[in-house]
């Protein structure tokens, strides 16, 4: 498709071109003017008067969102944005100096996005050996293999904010863990190894069968 430079009257705040989609009903963008919460009672938002997103999960419901005011807005180490049964998607705040905590998933493929802040990423194949070390900022993403010993580290002198994906999930629908302390005594509550957290999956099944409504 050939680039059309101004092709749309009014730019939008987030997009200097809007795409162009052969859809009858375009995507719908929300932005600091629209962004609001949810209605659980309905398919599509609707939307508040402040310029705040009502941080909760929303899963597994079709669900738009501004993910870089999303993940800036939240304040707790973590909070769970959207779980379906294959996919899920975490907010997480680390305070300066604080990391994630060295962990291993077996079964379940991460994503991570860095939307504030800078930090240090290790993995390795063990957790004695994190031979993969990379520093990263804003707007860097972060690829883990299932079965990969991983951390990250904020190394800079505001909170690191990013989101987390995690295919298939790996935490209980609506989980909100205030601090990193309280993450670690949810996760021994779950049966997880912690030292330090070693995580054993569940499948898609058994975390939607723990949702905390």
């Amino acid at each position: 498709m050939n680039y059309i430079p101004n092709m749309y009257p009014q730019q939008h705040l987030y997009y200097a071109n809007a795409p162009m989609y052969n859809y009858e009903r375009q995507p719908v963008y929300w932005t600091p003017e629209n962004a609001g919460h949810v209605n659980s009672n309905a398919a599509f938002p609707s939307f508040r008067g402040d310029d705040r997103i009502a941080l909760r999960d929303y899963g597994p419901n079709p669900f738009t969102v501004n993910i870089n005011e999303a993940s800036k807005q939240n304040n707790n180490y973590r909070t769970a944005l959207w779980t379906g049964p294959h996919l899920q998607v975490t907010l997480m705040s680390l305070k300066v100096g604080e990391d994630i905590g060295l962990e291993m998933h077996p079964n379940v493929d991460q994503f991570l996005r860095i939307e504030q802040g800078q930090g240090t990423v290790q993995m390795g194949k063990s957790r004695d050996r994190l031979n993969f070390v990379r520093n990263v900022g804003d707007d860097s993403a972060i690829m883990v293999p299932a079965g990969t010993w991983h951390n990250v580290t904020n190394t800079g002198n505001i909170p690191l904010k990013l989101y987390s994906i995690y295919a298939p999930p790996n935490h209980p629908f609506g989980t909100v863990h205030v601090t990193k302390a309280a993450a670690m005594a949810a996760e021994r509550d779950y049966g997880y190894n912690n030292e330090n957290t070693v995580v054993f999956d569940r499948s898609p099944n058994q975390w939607n069968s723990m949702r905390n409504y």
